[in-house]
């Protein structure tokens, strides 16, 4: 599913030139209320014991905190009475960080009044977080220099219980700042550029008729004889047309709707049990492909099983070792490791997909790719204008099924950034360049192209150069999340558009047909 993150940075460069614009007017109206928000982190001591970290969020006004838990101060925690702060605290808050919730004043007034208070800070819990700005309607400037901070009520749960317990409750504020770059892109950008060339060259140094047919013996035809199973493997794959493509994004937009509308950890749990499925099915495939190209020797051995019939009994085994691969995952999905599992299921799962689905030629490719930008653009940038929130975000993140997120996409965790989360990139942004790679890798195969000559090797460095500027805009754009293929497809079909104009082969690419003198024809969509 595309997501996360295509030739030009320039949509993210004029939102953002578009933001700065914005933020100079609000300056001039109120410039105390247009402070950056900060990502905070809450270390806190009860009764002298060390409590477990708590994450939040400044206001757009107030003093900033320290970046170095070094430069910071620990103060005491207190409780306003009254708890929404709307009128002068009848407890003291002098020299303390003073604990509000919300109530029927704005936030500056709370914090204006903690302040004349004597209060060194001001510590906001509410039950989600919302923006802390200044009122709209406000003609004064706001005189706030104690900081203003807001967690939510779930997290500071066990502050709240030891306040109301008397306990002895202490803080210290710091908004420790994410690196520019985290060498997780890196990674990240490894496993999808990996992903496409291996998927790409995969026949060429794996696949043998006989390392094949073992593979498909686990298949009810498993009895049949290599060279009925090499048809049946041809028969397999599946040539993608141009109404199939137009028809793909449709349905793919369709079923993100109902996603966004209906999410629920069940939904959720019904997209893990597909995953893994296609995980299993796509790491079987890839492991004993692999291991009969060396050791074709392994699936000699059978075993006559019903339903299935006469099967390889390495290829039972590896089936075994793959199922258990993917409930292991499932049962510790939520766990800073499970990140290994899925992606490892999942480029798997890339590696097959693209062994089984087809673009015949550049002009079906260019269908596809433009449907798939359009689609891109438009669920992650277009529809918060619709439906409020960016849905393609929203799924991707699992907001509306209490956080438990859709498995489609690749993660690398980010250990040098101190918020942690990770880097992701959705299936989407892979497999559909990946199309167009392959078919350029065949291309270049038939026509007897070199190297430099052909068009793969450009392509490849064409995707690459797509990620390059997807992440360029997630940092232009402070970490929003970006249609990869606002960028990637310009720099993999542009590419291709143009060395065939240059080469003067774009005619014979727009319609090229690998099978026209075949007498047998792969099935279409």
């Amino acid at each position: 599913m595309p997501w996360f993150s295509y030739s030009s940075p320039f949509p993210a460069a004029a939102i953002l030139i578009l933001s700065l614009f914005a933020a100079a007017d609000a300056v001039d109206n109120n410039a105390s209320c247009n402070h950056e928000m900060q990502l905070i982190k809450v270390k806190n001591w009860i009764d002298g014991k060390e409590g477990e970290m708590v994450n939040g969020m400044t206001a757009r006004f107030g003093s900033p905190v320290p970046e170095d838990a070094a430069q910071s101060v620990r103060t005491p925690l207190v409780s306003s009475v009254p708890a929404d702060c709307c009128s002068p605290s009848t407890s003291k808050v002098s020299g303390s960080v003073a604990v509000c919730v919300r109530g029927t004043c704005d936030y500056t007034t709370k914090a204006t009044i903690a302040q004349s208070g004597g209060a060194t800070g001001l510590l906001m819990i509410n039950d989600q977080l919302f923006e802390m700005n200044c009122p709209s309607d406000t003609t004064e400037k706001i005189d706030i220099s104690i900081p203003v901070v807001e967690v939510t009520e779930t997290l500071a749960e066990n502050l709240k219980n030891s306040l109301k317990s008397g306990n002895k409750v202490e803080v210290l504020l710091y908004a420790p700042v994410r690196p520019v770059i985290d060498f997780s892109v890196g990674a990240l950008w490894l496993m999808s550029v990996g992903t496409v060339i291996c998927a790409s060259l995969w026949a060429d140094f794996t696949a043998t008729d006989q390392a094949d047919a073992h593979y498909d013996d686990f298949s009810p035809k498993g009895s049949s004889t290599a060279e009925k199973v090499a048809d049946d493997s041809e028969n397999e794959i599946v040539n993608i047309d141009a109404k199939g493509a137009v028809i793909f994004v449709i349905t793919a937009s369709t079923f993100l709707v109902l996603l966004f509308f209906f999410m629920s950890s069940w939904f959720i749990w019904v997209l893990i049990v597909l995953f893994c499925i296609g995980g299993i099915e796509g790491m079987h495939n890839c492991i004993v492909t692999l291991t009969l190209k060396k050791h074709p020797n392994y699936g000699q051995k059978t075993v006559n099983l019903p339903i299935f019939g006469v099967v390889s009994i390495f290829s039972l085994a590896v089936l075994l070792l793959c199922t258990a691969f993917a409930v292991v995952w499932a049962v510790t999905r939520r766990e800073s490791f499970s990140w290994f599992g899925q992606d490892f299921l999942g480029i798997c799962l890339m590696i097959t997909v693209l062994q089984l689905a087809r673009l015949p030629n550049i002009k079906v490719a260019t269908v596809l790719l433009c449907c798939a930008f359009v689609y891109d653009i438009f669920w992650v940038f277009i529809s918060p204008l619709i439906f409020q929130k960016s849905v393609m975000i929203t799924v991707a993140k699992g907001d509306k099924a209490g956080g438990e997120a859709i498995p489609m996409l690749l993660r690398f965790p980010r250990p040098s950034d101190p918020w942690g989360g990770y880097d992701m990139i959705g299936f989407g942004d892979i497999l559909f360049p990946g199309l167009l790679v392959s078919f350029t890798r065949r291309y270049d195969k038939k026509n007897n192209k070199g190297v430099f000559d052909g068009y793969f090797l450009w392509l490849v460095i064409g995707y690459g150069i797509g990620l390059i500027f997807t992440y360029l805009g997630l940092y232009m754009m402070n970490g929003h999340g970006q249609p990869a293929l606002l960028y990637l497809v310009p720099c993999t079909l542009g590419t291709a558009v143009i060395l065939g104009c240059i080469r003067g082969e774009l005619k014979d690419i727009w319609n090229y047909d690998a099978d026209s003198s075949s007498s047998k024809e792969p099935s279409e969509v």
